[in-house]
């Protein structure tokens, strides 16, 4: 959620104008077609600048950290209209510093020998401070919402801009930071200007909504975590609902997409950018320490920023956005938040693009906008039109087109589990029966997946494949790789591949999974591994919703080390699969009917 990423996530935010233009102001909202019309004159507006108590002392001052805000409101709103609120915050706003990741080229953690000894010298990739000092602001949607009545309050987070406080990468100081907003909209919280006067909302409803894009969006999961009354409707995008997730994958460290070593201490650093440049060092320094990148265990560090413990609170109607192509934010964050707020029974909606990590207003923008406005329309303004009642789960196919459908994932699924014969060095079988015998890997963590999956033969990787398929066969939900495992080593990565092969040969991952086999009783325990023994090993595959296309094959993969994610060891390690108790299971549309009827 950095560096290069950031620059385009701003950029998207920051640069294109608003699309409605408005002939003259009103001095009331509009209407129509269930949503809420461009009456207002985007450019008639009040703004504010002013600071929020929070009732947190992050920095360990002695004294509460203030928030930095802006308000953009429609200067009807001197004239006795209340509106409600579309608020943004982020530890962006500020730009952010050059900061070195952790080195990755190490090897793996054995109990009672607590160091991950460095095999080289730190590559030194580095985070680039490529954005200065921004104003607050949203070309993208600011005028687009003050347009139909809303206003527009941006707040930078703890530590970073013009906000006292120290940046925290997801704790609860810094849900409390961005959720001080909301209760200041609320007459909850006390505000100053610039030269100390007290400053009331007394111009808004308190009725709140949130949305952003990547770190912007999961500050709106964090918050609604909280319940906080006032907050209405959220939209994340691209939105972390569980840090430790984001981080690590099960006892494993591992990475971002693209970003090699960056942790939560990292971040923290590279969002610091208040004019303190010394105070808040000694936080950054504990972040370093309690994220543990030597055990990869979850602990009270990481249960402290996993939203999922308080989805019960949750009282915001959510309209969630994600990637399934999104390698840096991975679909497992969307999947677990939004499955966990069905359970308890918030209103909800998901759509799901082919993109990366970028906001659905790049993609599709006039049908974005309306599905974006009529969330709101019903969950700020009140005004009902029934957005509730429609299609749950928008979802873009892998041929670009758009479909809506009653929710996700996609009813009718079930999970099948497919079995695995014999020939993995070269392409052994997946289907319905299981295979005999043990087949060995040796992992080398200096070759990505991509190349080991193309390889014909590979001493590097286990391969199976199915037959080509009859009609097309789509997944929709969670997989997870049941592998019956013996290592050479106390210690070792491993990671399994589903691959769409087509016909001429291509192939595509369509997604992956990792685990650290020492956690395979629990993700907060490491359990030690004695070398030949065999264990079960559960490794959880990203969620993805996918369709095999007819003549395609499903090829399930399983090397170590994943060069792109996981730690790179020296290469070596040996890893033995007992084909008869390894099985992977999908979440097949149709279940075991379709299977029978595809292969």
């Amino acid at each position: 959620m950095r560096g290069a990423r950031r620059v385009a996530l701003l950029t998207a935010v920051l640069v294109l104008p608003f699309l409605p233009t408005t002939a003259q102001a009103a001095e009331g909202p509009v209407f129509s077609d269930g949503e809420a019309q461009p009456v207002f004159d985007p450019k008639d507006v009040v703004k504010e600048s002013l600071w929020v108590r929070a009732p947190v002392d992050s920095d360990r001052d002695g004294k509460d950290d203030e928030v930095y805000a802006e308000v953009v409101r429609p200067r009807a709103t001197e004239r006795g209209l209340k509106v409600p609120v579309v608020y943004m915050v982020s530890p962006y706003f500020s730009g952010g510093n050059d900061v070195a990741n952790h080195n990755v080229d190490v090897e793996l953690y054995v109990p009672d020998k607590r160091n991950g000894r460095l095999l080289k010298s730190s590559s030194d990739e580095r985070i680039t401070a490529a954005l200065g000092p921004n104003p607050i602001t949203s070309g993208r949607y600011e005028a687009y919402f003050i347009a139909r009545g809303y206003a527009v309050v941006y707040a930078e987070s703890l530590g970073t801009g013009k906000s006292t406080g120290c940046p925290t990468t997801g704790d609860v100081n810094e849900t409390i930071g961005a959720r001080v907003v909301v209760d200041w909209l609320n007459g909850r919280a006390s505000a100053r200007t610039a030269t100390g006067e007290a400053i009331k909302a007394t111009w808004s409803t308190g009725k709140t909504g949130m949305m952003g894009v990547s770190y912007n969006g999961t500050l709106p999961n964090a918050v609604a975590s909280t319940g906080v009354r006032g907050l209405e409707a959220i939209v994340p995008i691209a939105a972390i609902s569980s840090w430790y997730d984001y981080y690590r994958a099960d006892g494993a460290v591992v990475a971002p997409g693209t970003f090699q070593g960056e942790d939560a201490d990292v971040l923290a650093e590279y969002v610091y950018t208040r004019a303190d440049r010394e105070i808040c060092k000694p936080i950054i320094a504990e972040i370093a320490k309690d994220q543990d990148r030597i055990t990869g265990d979850y602990s009270k560090f990481w249960d402290k920023r996993n939203y999922l413990n308080d989805v019960h609170k949750v009282r915001a109607a959510v309209l969630a956005v994600h990637g399934l192509n999104d390698w840096n934010v991975k679909m497992t964050h969307v999947e677990q938040w939004y499955s966990a707020l069905k359970k308890v029974g918030v209103p909800h909606k998901i759509w799901l693009h082919q993109s990366g990590h970028t906001d659905a207003d790049t993609l599709r923008s006039v049908e974005w906008r309306r599905t974006l406005n009529r969330w709101f329309t019903q969950y700020l303004w009140g005004h009902r039109n029934g957005v509730d009642k429609d299609p749950k789960a928008t979802i873009q196919r892998e041929d670009k087109t758009w479909v809506d459908e009653k929710d996700w994932p996609a009813p009718g699924t079930s999970d099948v589990r497919l079995r695995l014969s014999a020939g993995g060095s070269a392409k052994g079988g997946l289907g319905i029966w299981p295979g005999r015998g043990v087949e060995k890997l040796t992992d080398d963590a200096t070759k990505t997946a991509e190349s080991l999956i193309d390889q014909a033969t590979s001493p590097n990787r286990l391969s199976y494949t199915s037959e080509p398929t009859q009609k097309p066969l789509r997944l929709s939900g969670k997989s997870t790789a049941h592998l019956r495992l013996a290592f050479d080593r106390p210690a070792a990565n491993v990671t399994t591949l589903l691959v769409d092969r087509a016909p001429d040969g291509r192939s595509h991952v369509i997604t992956r999974g990792s685990t650290d086999p020492q956690n395979r009783e629990r993700p907060d325990r490491t359990t030690p591994i004695k070398p030949g023994k065999f264990y079960d090993v559960a490794v959880p595959i990203v969620p993805d919703d996918y369709i095999l296309q007819t003549g395609h094959r499903l090829e399930f993969v399983v090397i170590s080390s994943d060069y792109d994610y996981t730690l790179r060891p020296k290469p070596g390690a040996g890893l033995s699969l007992d084909l008869a108790r390894t099985s992977v299971e999908l979440p097949v549309v149709g279940g075991w009917r379709t299977v029978f009827q595809t292969f």
